[in-house]
């Protein structure tokens, strides 16, 4: 394993603010109370952000743990008192060191911060506790903002059930789009504009094999880094299944 490694601060810049904006239309659309599309306690858990700093930066405020260790020890913690053993009990330090590939004595350390924890602790404990990546170290901001781009996935699935069994949520979201800045739907005629679904080719396709959530989810990721990842995973995937000859 390699040495302990640094990230940048909080930043006044980022997604959350932008992910906020759409959250609140996307609220407002479905006439869900605010309160409870930005339940703190709530986010807190989905996100290891503690309440305070989950209220702190939806208010606007710069709020967060700008040490990467703090913020590691802080949604280890969680993790222990929150994703327990089918018996109800937190995972024990030899249980957690066995799942994530590591010694008795590494997950110690790790645990009570005697260590400073590396990518490959964090990637190994986040796959024992099935959470995603960067949950142990992402910055607050953006812990949050992941969270909340959850939450706008379930609201625009909702959205995409109002309106029509015929609906997703990317249709959802290019109308909610359209209300909100007047730009044209995806796939509406237009001087010029791309081919209606029936007869692009590329969303035919998606639409036959049923992968437009795929898309979709790979449409939310922050970064191309990120959409290369997924890709990676796919490749992978494809490589390990047989497929049948045509």
């Amino acid at each position: 394993m390699t040495d302990g490694f640094e990230v940048p601060g909080s930043t006044a810049t980022g997604p959350l603010p932008a992910v906020v904006t759409r959250v609140t239309a996307l609220a407002d659309r479905l006439g869900v109370p605010h309160a409870q599309v930005f339940d703190t306690g709530r986010l807190s858990a989905a996100s290891g952000v503690p309440d305070s700093v989950v209220k702190a930066l939806l208010a606007g405020r710069p709020a967060g743990e700008p040490d990467l260790q703090a913020r590691f020890l802080r949604r280890l913690d969680l993790l222990r008192r929150t994703r327990l053993k089918p018996n109800g009990r937190k995972y024990t330090q030899q249980e957690i060191a066995d799942g994530a590939g590591m010694s008795r004595q590494q997950a110690g350390a790790l645990i009570n911060g005697d260590r400073r924890p590396t990518m490959e602790h964090c990637d190994a404990i986040q796959r024992f506790f099935r959470v995603h990546a960067g949950f142990l170290t992402a910055d607050d901001p953006d812990a949050l903002a992941t969270a909340l781009q959850h939450v706008e996935q379930e609201l625009l699935q909702q959205l995409a059930d109002r309106e029509g069994a015929g609906s997703t949520a990317q249709e959802g979201a290019d109308r909610l789009r359209t209300e909100r800045e007047g730009a044209p739907l995806a796939g509406e005629a237009a001087a010029g504009a791309p081919p209606a679904a029936g007869h692009d080719p590329l969303e035919r396709l998606l639409q036959d094999h049923g992968v437009r959530g795929i898309a979709w989810r790979a449409a939310q990721l922050p970064t191309d880094e990120h959409r290369d990842k997924v890709a990676e995973w796919l490749d992978m995937l494809l490589e390990s299944v047989k497929r049948p000859e045509s």
